[in-house]
């Protein structure tokens, strides 16, 4: 049985502990493990971290099923080979390179069918999900729902990005062929942004994360298919039942979904651009305060203020690495070439910023950042991360990058002048002998 959009019921709010049945009654009162559960399910817990993690941090949640997830078929390395999904990221598996980099989008084929396991690869990444240490970064197209098998992943855990489409999971495609952007991050887990001085509210409420409740389907599925990605590769096992048997279930560890138009920005209201994490929706911390593992940052519409102020994204070189991508509209640091379904990669210390077009029209029409601006019809963002990306090959070799995407700034020129306005020398400048007294 499906569940369609009006049956759908979520829970809201991000890092609460909750509970949902299905069934009245089937969720145990008092106890996670009592020698007979409700309605005959069995109990299993699901943890997201280790038993011991301090309380605040501790991630788990009890499951009660028809049938326990462990009754299935061994697993064995899925064939085909997928071949474009990466976990160790050394030399063997990808390329370091500081070049900026930028691909136009992939279309969606309209053959072969790809689901969205066989539409999803890798672009670039750090570490390993043997260590439990790093981040991938990856992409997909999709032109099929997932039939008969779901995807299961014990490397880490995906942050999805919708551009065109939408889906749930296992992942039906309700509006036709669908792409976007993956970021999958090991070892650790997303959770909002300390506010700082911003105060209590702002960005990102907790309140507009939401959570499925539970729901299941009871029917016969013999040959339904796990597909478990573990260490960047793909392994397959065979079941009778479909895996979304949840009767009930209560805990923290727990799925959620977010609309980026509900998102509260920040900006300057009055000289100079602020800094990108201001616009941080969610973040990986490390252990190093304040440095990510990887954060989650959007460029929304919003209102721009500041006076005698170069609007767009100042020119930059960053210890962090920065993925872009583009979700609609026009990004306002670039004219051409970054369109929507696109992306672009600047690594450690790697120059980035303004195209020609847009640095020559902003200095163009000074005169118009007297008045406020509102940025609209866009929606950009940015996976940005401490750990310095290894590029995968097949990214670097894909007809969809732009391998001209340098000479967007090759155009700039220079505005120097040792003359101010009205053509007297600055007061660094030494004067000519013929001027000395």
């Amino acid at each position: 049985m499906a569940a369609s959009s009006e049956d759908l019921r979520y829970l809201s709010g991000l890092g609460n502990t909750f509970s949902s049945e299905a069934v009245p009654g089937s969720l145990p009162v008092t106890q996670n493990s009592p020698l007979v559960c409700p309605l005959g399910l069995y109990a299993e817990q699901l943890s997201g971290t280790s038993f011991t993690t301090p309380r605040a941090q501790n991630l788990r949640t009890w499951l009660y099923r028809i049938k326990p997830s462990v009754t299935h078929e061994p697993f064995h390395p899925r064939e085909p080979h997928h071949g474009r999904l990466v976990g160790e990221f050394d030399r063997a598996t990808t390329v370091a390179t500081p070049t900026q980099l930028r691909w136009r989008p992939a279309e969606v084929p309209q053959d072969p069918l790809l689901d969205f396991i066989d539409g999803l690869y890798t672009v670039c990444g750090a570490g390993s999900s043997f260590l439990r240490h790093g981040y991938a970064i990856h992409m997909y197209a999709a032109n099929k729902s997932m039939d008969g098998c779901a995807f299961c992943n014990a490397d880490g855990d995906f942050l999805i990005v919708p551009q065109q489409g939408s889906f749930r999971f296992a992942v039906d495609l309700p509006d036709g062929p669908s792409r976007g952007y993956v970021s999958e991050i090991f070892g650790t887990h997303f959770q909002l942004p300390d506010l700082g001085p911003i105060g209590a509210n702002g960005l990102a409420s907790p309140r507009d994360f939401l959570s499925p409740t539970a729901w299941f389907e009871q029917a016969h599925r013999p040959g339904y298919m796990i597909v478990q990605k573990y260490g960047g590769e793909l392994f397959t096992a065979t079941q009778d039942f479909s895996p979304f048997n949840v009767v009930a279930w209560h805990g923290n560890y727990v799925p959620f979904k977010y609309d980026l138009s509900r998102f509260c920005p920040f900006n300057t209201v009055l000289f100079d651009h602020g800094d990108p994490s201001v616009n941080t929706v969610l973040t990986a911390p490390t252990d190093k305060p304040g440095v990510a593992l990887l954060d989650f940052v959007i460029f929304p519409p919003r209102w721009l203020v500041a006076e005698n102020t170069f609007r767009p994204p100042y020119y930059h070189r960053n210890c962090m690495s920065e993925f872009m991508g583009l979700i609609y509209g026009i990004y306002e640091a670039k004219a051409d070439g970054f369109v929507p379904g696109g992306a672009s990669l600047h690594s450690c210390m790697t120059p980035h910023g303004p195209d020609t077009k847009t640095y020559e029209a902003t200095i163009s029409r000074a005169d118009a950042n007297r008045e406020p601006f509102r940025l609209s019809g866009t929606l950009a963002f940015m996976f940005e991360s401490s750990l310095i990306p290894r590029v995968c090959r097949w990214a670097l070799d894909s007809p969809c990058r732009d391998l001209d995407y340098y000479q967007c700034w090759i155009g700039l020129k220079s505005h120097f002048s040792s003359h101010d306005k009205n053509g007297a020398k600055t007061a660094s400048e030494p004067a000519d002998a013929a001027d000395t007294p």
